[in-house]
């Protein structure tokens, strides 16, 4: 990949061993709390090639887990992370696997309590880069360092524009987006990196879509 500064490979300031085993962890883990929106029940946190190989020693798995529980990379608090979880009734289980995924840095995380589910994939790629390779069986590409919108929708015609004419109207500049679908017609995820943080109020227009079922809102 490129690196855009010196800071992509020094890596941002964390608790430590490792940039990409640690700071990139905890900020998977981070996302994946974010699309969740709140504190889940039970944890599956499902580890692929080196983060499998290394999990324990590089503290893997107790960033992933301070990132569940909204810990940034710096935070003191990620070395008790799976003693602070269990007190705050989250369950964890860790399950190492031995498929070979595209990177070797991938985790999987799904997130389960009384009101749904979610699974998100991630990969830490070098500096406490990351991104966010599947939700919920949908492809995209999503680094969680910008502010973004997640809109869920019916596959029909005009949803995209009508999402991208109301950023327009409040003068939102798009820096990348993209769209997936599982099939024609059917349901699709709709990912929009901004320049800048959206109101709710925007986010409440976005709803009132005709075919929008579901939008979530990240920010950096």
């Amino acid at each position: 990949m490129k690196y855009r500064s010196a800071f992509d490979i020094i890596g941002p300031v964390m608790i430590g061993p490792s940039s990409s085993h640690t700071a990139g962890a905890a900020r998977i883990g981070r996302v994946a709390r974010t699309l969740f929106n709140r504190l889940p029940k039970k944890a599956v946190i499902s580890l692929y090639g080196s983060f499998a190989k290394t999990y324990k020693g590089h503290g893997t798995d107790v960033a992933i887990v301070g990132g569940l529980l909204d810990f940034d990379t710096f935070d003191e608090r990620i070395p008790t992370s799976l003693q602070l979880a269990e007190e705050a009734g989250m369950e964890v289980v860790f399950q190492v696997e031995d498929t070979v995924t595209e990177h070797p840095n991938t985790v999987r995380i799904n997130l389960y309590d009384d009101q749904g589910d979610l699974e998100v994939v991630g990969i830490s790629i070098g500096g406490g880069t990351i991104e966010i390779t599947e939700l919920n069986s949908f492809e995209l590409k999503l680094s969680g360092e910008h502010p973004a919108i997640l809109v869920v929708h019916n596959d029909q015609f005009g949803v995209i524009s009508a999402v991208t004419q109301i950023l327009a109207n409040h003068e939102i500049n798009i820096g990348h987006m993209e769209v997936s679908r599982k099939e024609k017609g059917k349901m699709a995820l709709m990912v929009i990196e901004v320049d800048q943080k959206i109101d709710q109020e925007i986010m409440k227009e976005i709803e009132k879509l005709p075919n929008v079922t579901q939008t979530i809102r990240m920010v950096d």
